[in-house]
Formats: structure tokens, sequence, C-alpha cells
């Protein structure tokens, strides 16, 4: 999986900071992500194509999000070290398998923060990803049709490309998208979002929130970020979450009427970069969305 030629292109850029260890982290998507150990004794992360894509390139949207993000002085993401249009090297957050089994008020302040800025009109300044993939973050007026244009329709045509959805669950697709703008809010304010907020992009070390990792920033409606992280039940999302989230920024009072419209969108997600077993969340999420 690691091509050597890529750890001496990578240490050439460090300078004399001498890689004396390495592990691919992960190869999701065609991106390599390594943990490299110097001789300094520090650590540090590089992300680049394990086989070059001439189409998008996450890599350099990546370091354009991180750098977006650190001009708003949010300091909840890895530093960048060094990057080009091949590798972006960042310091490596140290992190272990201890997470809370609630929501703490360091994650959801950090969520909030985040969740703080916001602009004119929904979509972003330059295209940005969500497991490598290109997300069109065109400005759009009303939320409801960026919603269903950018998101939900994209990922929808994705997995019609490869015969990944039946004749049941595209009509019921369809019909969603269809009524959107009576499904969800067509101008909530725009609010800047981490873009692919799940509990593998959330790093925590002793119990204590961290980091986040793989941004694919937007301003959008928040709450799609909210359904994301309840979607997956994981244990440091607890019950009292949505209140204590609405302790700082209101939700709305119909909310959970359309959280399964935003779910929708991430099971396509995963039926497209995974795999075709996700159809099954896709049937689960349709049968409670009343269209």
């Amino acid at each position: 999986m690691i091509n050597i030629n890529d750890i001496k292109q990578i240490s050439e850029l460090l300078n004399e900071k001498k890689i004396i260890k390495y592990d691919l982290l992960s190869n999701s998507f065609n991106i390599n992500c390594v943990k490299l150990y110097l001789s300094n004794n520090r650590k540090i992360i590089a992300k680049y194509y394990a086989k070059e894509n001439k189409y998008f390139n996450a890599i350099i949207s990546e370091t354009k999000n991180l750098n977006y993000l650190k001009e708003k002085k949010l300091k909840y993401f890895p530093k960048i070290i060094l990057s080009n249009a091949k590798y972006l090297i960042t310091e490596y957050k140290d992190n272990n398998n201890k997470i809370p089994n609630v929501t703490n008020q360091d994650l959801l302040k950090a969520i909030v923060k985040i969740h703080s800025f916001s602009t004119k009109y929904y979509g972003f300044k330059f295209d940005t990803q969500i497991g490598g993939v290109q997300h069109k973050n065109n400005y759009e007026k009303n939320w409801a049709n960026f919603y269903v244009n950018t998101r939900l329709n994209y990922f929808f045509e994705l997995a019609n490309k490869t015969n990944l959805l039946n004749e049941v669950l595209n009509i019921k697709i369809e019909r969603v998208m269809k009524q959107i703008n009576n499904l969800i809010p067509n101008t909530p304010k725009p609010m800047l979002m981490h873009g692919d907020l799940w509990e593998g992009n959330i790093l925590f070390k002793d119990y204590q929130f961290v980091s986040f990792i793989d941004p694919g920033s937007f301003y959008g409606h928040n709450e799609m970020e909210l359904a994301y992280l309840r979607w997956f039940n994981p244990i440091f999302i607890d019950q009292d979450f949505l209140s204590k989230y609405n302790e700082y920024i209101q939700i709305e009072k119909n909310y959970l009427s359309y959280e399964p419209i935003y779910q929708l969108y991430y099971a396509l997600c995963n039926v497209v970069l995974w795999d075709k077993s996700y159809t099954a969340e896709v049937h689960n999420l349709l049968n409670k969305i009343k269209v």
C-alpha cells in the first residue's frame, strides 16, 4: 500500500527531519493516511493519493479547508505543517480509544463554535469533499434547493449509475426530492459546518475531546450535522444531546420530523462510498419520512 518513493519525497519536503518509521493508518477512497515518526521524536500525519486522481483533488480541497478554518481561528483541527498538490502533512493529534459515554461540554462547545459562523447564502467559496468525492458548493438562496441539488440528488444519481438502488427506493426518494420544499426548512440561518461530522472524524484521549479531522465544510443548515451525529448513535452523543445543544443554538421545534431526511443523504453516501448493505438503512429511513 505504501510506496517508498512517497516516503522519500515527503522526507525531502521535511528537509533535515528524518523519518525513522511509518504506519499506514488507512487507505480509504484511494487516499493513504500515514503516521510518520521523526528522528526528533515528533509524530506527524501525511495524506496523499495512492494512485493519481485526475478529476478531483481531495488533498488540495482539504488543505484549503483547513486553512479556511484556521482563518476563522477554529483550534479544533490539525495544523498544516507542509502541503502541495500531492501531499498534505499535518500535526498528529494524540488520541486513544477511551471515549466518554455522555456528551461532554468540551465536544459540545467545539461543535457550537463551528456552527457560530454564518453567512448570507448556502454553499462555500470552493468545492469540498466527503469520502474523497467532490461536493459542488455553488451558492444558493434556498436551503431546500441547495440540499437537493448538491447533496441528496447528487449521491442519488451516483448510486443509480452503478445500479445500487432498486425501483421501489428510487420512486420513494424521487418523491422526497419533489416535495423537499415542504419537508425541510427553506431559509434557516446558513451556518458553517464541519461537513463530515461522524464518530470516525472525532478524536478523544482519556475521555476528553481532542480534535476533529477530515473536514468537508460548507455553509448550510446546522441541524443536518446534528442528524448525522445522532444517526450512528455513538455513546458520546447521549439522549440529552439535542437539549444540551439547544442551550447554545436553538433547534427547530419540528426538527425530529425531518431528521430522517437529512440522515437519508448520509445513508446514500454510505451506499456509494462503502457498500450496498446500506440500502437497508435507506429503506428504514424512507419508512420514517411521511411522503
